[in-house]
């Protein structure tokens, strides 16, 4: 099948809009998603600027959102129509992903940023038949359509806006997940969080979900005055005598 994709050819180089290949049929546990949106992350920045060792010609984008069209086998879990949020790609089987920490997986780097599945034959090629990096942190979805591993595609609400949901998969999977996982933040806790950008609006979110009181420090107003509309105490990054004035905003307790 033919469609469009943004094809980052080399490094420093702009992102180019061309028609690309993917050879039809999907694999065992695969499914074939329709791309409603995508996020541009930071990380898709950092490899058109040379950081990392991730191959290209390729097709980056690993914030998208979409519908399921096709699935490989009857044990993906998932249903032509199903509306989906895409993430990271992992193994399965290593100790990290049978201990439900598929972020830690042991081939993570490999997987994600060093070249994606293996292939004996490219299935992702540009028009002329050159290799394309066959799946860019699981996904490669800055493009029309996206081949994924079935483990790395969330089910979620058909009703929400699906075009939006795409950076669940990363920036608030990274925010969230650090406040709900790593610190166990609950109700009675207090949270301060030093840069409200996506990453940190969404800690923000969760530690407000989970019962906590949030504290936002950023260097610009706008992402203040977002954060303060998310429950937090709103504290600019510049002001004088920064802790003592995080433990006034908190009634002493600090954070």
């Amino acid at each position: 099948m033919k469609f469009g994709a943004a094809v980052l050819r080399a490094y420093e180089d702009p992102f180019t809009v061309e028609e690309v290949m993917l050879a039809q049929g999907t694999a065992e546990g695969e499914v074939l998603v329709r791309i409603a949106g995508c996020g541009m992350c930071r990380t898709d920045l950092a490899v058109r600027r040379s950081a990392g060792r991730s191959p290209l010609p390729a097709v980056l984008g690993h914030e998208g959102s979409g519908v399921v069209v096709e699935t490989g086998g009857t044990g993906t879990g998932l249903s032509t129509g199903d509306h989906v949020v895409l993430s990271f790609d992992s193994c399965g089987h290593c100790r990290n992903c049978k201990g439900a920490a598929p972020a830690y997986c042991d081939s993570f780097a490999s997987l994600n940023l060093f070249g994606g599945r293996e292939e004996n034959t490219a299935r992702f090629t540009d028009t002329t038949g050159a290799a394309l990096a066959p799946r860019w942190f699981g996904q490669s979805s800055f493009a029309e359509y996206a081949l994924v591993p079935a483990r790395n595609a969330v089910r979620v609400d058909p009703s929400l806006p699906l075009e939006l949901l795409g950076p669940l998969g990363c920036g608030f999977l990274t925010g969230a997940g650090a406040v709900l996982n790593s610190f166990g933040v609950g109700p009675g806790d207090t949270l301060a969080v030093f840069g409200a950008g996506a990453v940190g609006l969404a800690a923000v979110m969760a530690a407000h979900a989970a019962g906590a009181v949030t504290v936002a420090v950023d260097r610009h107003a706008g992402r203040l005055a977002l954060a303060e509309r998310l429950h937090a105490l709103p504290v600019p990054a510049a002001s004088t005598g920064l802790p003592d004035r995080i433990q006034r905003l908190t009634g002493g307790g600090g954070a």
